[in-house]
């Protein structure tokens, strides 16, 4: 158990944000999902900038990594681009 008040508002803090990082990690799993069964062009082209913004927003604050965001944001522009083919 902590015995320092700062640690005890560090413990605090630290379960915050990780709740907030989970929340936010998770939802944005959950967009690349809806995003990689999109079968419309017009439509995940659309989706493809919101789900890039949010991971970008994502690895900005360290979320995730900014080399999984560029991954992500890889495969899914090759994911839109044999949609259209």
């Amino acid at each position: 158990m902590a015995n320092h008040k700062s640690s005890e508002k560090r413990i605090r803090q630290t379960k915050v944000r990780n709740a907030r990082n989970r929340y936010y990690a998770k939802t944005a799993r959950n967009a690349v999902r809806r995003l990689r069964a999109m079968t419309d062009l017009a439509e995940a082209q659309e989706a493809y900038k919101k789900v890039s913004a949010m991971l970008d927003r994502l690895a900005s604050k360290k979320t995730i990594s900014k080399n999984k965001a560029a991954n992500l944001k890889s495969k899914l522009a090759h994911h839109i681009s044999k949609i259209s083919a």
